[in-house]
C-alpha cells in the first residue's frame, strides 16, 4: 500500500458527492454489513478486501488526523500507520464493540494525539536545551566571572559560591576557578555531563539572586 493521499481529491469527491442529486440516500444498515464483511476477509488476509476497505475509510481517516495534528504530511503518515494497524488487528476487532468506521477513527484519533504529544515533548526538549545552551554561554568562561566580580568584590562572590548546595558549588568552582571545560568536569567527577550542565546552570541562576539580593 503505497498510496499518497491527496488532500485536494479527498476535497473535490466530498463536494461532488454531496451536491449530486443523483445519489441514493445510503443505507446504514447495508453499509455496515458490508464492512464488516470486508473486515472478515481482511483478518483472513484478504489484500483486495483491504485495498477497498482503504478507499471506504482513507479520505475520513485523513481528514481526522489532519483536524488533530493541521499537518497534511503528519496527517497521511498517521493514516498510513493507522491501516497498517487494521491490517495486523483485523483478527482482533469485534463487530459487538462498533461499527468498522468508528474503530478506525478510534485508532486514528489516538494514534494522532499521540503523534502531537510525541511532537510537543521534542519541542519542550529542544526549547530547554536551547534555554540550557545559552544560559551556559552567558556564563561561560572566566570573563563571565570576571563580569560578575566587577560588579561585586571577590570575596562576596565567593562567600555565595560557597552557600550554594555542594554539587552545584563544586561544579562552578571547577568550571569557572578552575577553567575546565563541562566534559572535563563530567570526566572528573564521574558524572553524566548532561547533569553537570544543570548543575551549573542552576547554581549560576542561584548565585545570581544571591548577589542582586544583596545589592
Amino acid at each position: 500500500m503505497n498510496r499518497t493521499l491527496q488532500t485536494s481529491l479527498f476535497i473535490v469527491d466530498a463536494a461532488r458527492l454531496a451536491h449530486d442529486p443523483l445519489r441514493m440516500e445510503p443505507d446504514p444498515e447495508k453499509e455496515f454489513k458490508a464492512e464488516i464483511a470486508l473486515m472478515l476477509r481482511i483478518a483472513q488476509g484478504d489484500q483486495r478486501a483491504f485495498e477497498t476497505l482503504y478507499d471506504l475509510f482513507s479520505g475520513i481517516l485523513f481528514a481526522t488526523a489532519y483536524r488533530v495534528l493541521n499537518n497534511q504530511a503528519a496527517a497521511e503518515d498517521v493514516v498510513q500507520d493507522t491501516f497498517i494497524q487494521i491490517w495486523q488487528k483485523a483478527p482482533q476487532y469485534d463487530p459487538a464493540k462498533g461499527k468498522p468506521l468508528t474503530w478506525a477513527v478510534t485508532l486514528t484519533r489516538n494514534r494522532s494525539i499521540d503523534r502531537l504529544r510525541s511532537t510537543q515533548r521534542r519541542s519542550r526538549m529542544q526549547d530547554d536545551l536551547q534555554a540550557e545552551s545559552e544560559t551556559f554561554e552567558q556564563f561561560d568562561g572566566r570573563s563571565s566571572l570576571d563580569a560578575i566580580s566587577s560588579a561585586e568584590t571577590s570575596q562576596r562572590v565567593r562567600d555565595a559560591v560557597n552557600k550554594l548546595p555542594a554539587d552545584m558549588r563544586e561544579a562552578i568552582e571547577l568550571a569557572f576557578f578552575g577553567s575546565l571545560k563541562q566534559s572535563e568536569i563530567a570526566e572528573r567527577l564521574n558524572t553524566p555531563l548532561g547533569t553537570i550542565k544543570a548543575r551549573i546552570r542552576r547554581g549560576m541562576t542561584k548565585l545570581q539572586n544571591m548577589l542582586d539580593s544583596d545589592v
